[in-house]
């Protein structure tokens, strides 16, 4: 008996709150189109902090044509992620690509389990902080957009 495997097309979804801003600090962090004072910001916010020193107004705004991260269910300690920026790439491994794994799950995208490995990617992500909102701690200030599977 053969087994058809049918693509999913992909849907729309967003995030918003903590999980939006770790996600948008997580990717952020190793963005080449984010300066290092946004990355500062992004990872002392994710860090529970916010005495952060940008200029009143600012957002910051973050995006990826991709990031597709992987844990291997056969070689436990095996997690990585490939992040796709305007035709550059990174690749984290280790407990900084299982964090990534683990927020993506976070904001409710669907794991994709094959053969020896679980995949969670997106795609077109595009995240939008302002400052002074996430500052204000209210809840909000941090949301999300991207494609996934499901």
């Amino acid at each position: 008996m053969a087994l058809l495997s049918i693509p999913q097309a992909a849907r729309a979804d967003d995030a918003s709150g903590s999980g939006a801003l770790a996600l948008a600090a997580l990717v952020g962090n190793v963005s080449p189109d984010l300066g290092g004072a946004d990355k500062a910001a992004l990872m002392t916010f994710l860090d529970s902090k916010t005495d952060v020193d940008l200029p009143a107004g600012t957002k910051i705004t973050v995006t990826a044509g991709k990031v597709a991260c992987r844990a291997s269910n056969v070689d436990i300690t095996a997690h990585s992620c490939d992040l796709t920026f305007a035709g550059k790439t990174a690749r984290l491994e280790g407990r900084a690509a299982h964090e990534l794994y683990a927020t993506l799950l976070e904001v409710g995208v669907e794991a994709d389990p094959g053969a020896g490995n679980i995949w969670v990617s997106v795609s077109k992500l595009n995240c939008a902080i302002d400052v002074d909102e996430v500052k204000d701690k209210a809840g909000g200030g941090a949301k999300c957009e991207y494609a996934s599977n499901g």
